[in-house]
């Protein structure tokens, strides 16, 4: 039995600036786009990989969720300590400068973990974490 990661699920607070920095920026395929209620969620993946996706959905949208609570979950994600997610790529150094160059927000320049794993880490427009480690 294999199992694997189908979607991973991320908030965003502005469509057009995720859609920016995911397609424009790191390059990943649109899969989806759609839009409900004045809401918008979107799928997104690295191109050749179709079974890997991420859904950037509006966040605390969900109808049991208080205005305190909407307002923390909007705090959280700003600063980053709300949804996080690790990438890898084959080339760690050129990526970060192509995000760097987008505007993207650095979190850690490359560098040698002492655990093993060489990584950067920025945020997304949302303020999301992510990780990305350079791949082997």
């Amino acid at each position: 039995m294999n199992i694997s990661i189908h979607y991973a699920f991320l908030p965003h607070t502005d469509s057009d600036a995720a859609l920016g920095f995911y397609r424009d920026t790191l390059g990943f395929e649109v899969r989806n786009d759609v839009g409900y209620d004045g809401l918008r969620w979107l799928t997104v993946g690295p191109a050749g990989q179709p079974e890997t996706s991420i859904v950037l959905h509006p966040p605390a949208v969900d109808p049991g969720i208080t205005d305190v609570e909407r307002q923390t979950i909007l705090e959280l994600i700003a600063k980053g300590s709300y949804g996080a997610l690790t990438l890898a790529s084959d080339d760690l150094d050129a990526l970060f400068e192509r995000l760097v160059e987008s505007g993207a927000d650095v979190v850690q320049e490359p560098m040698d973990q002492p655990y093993g794993v060489r990584d950067c880490a920025f945020r997304d427009p949302a303020g999301n974490l992510l990780r990305i480690n350079q791949a082997s």
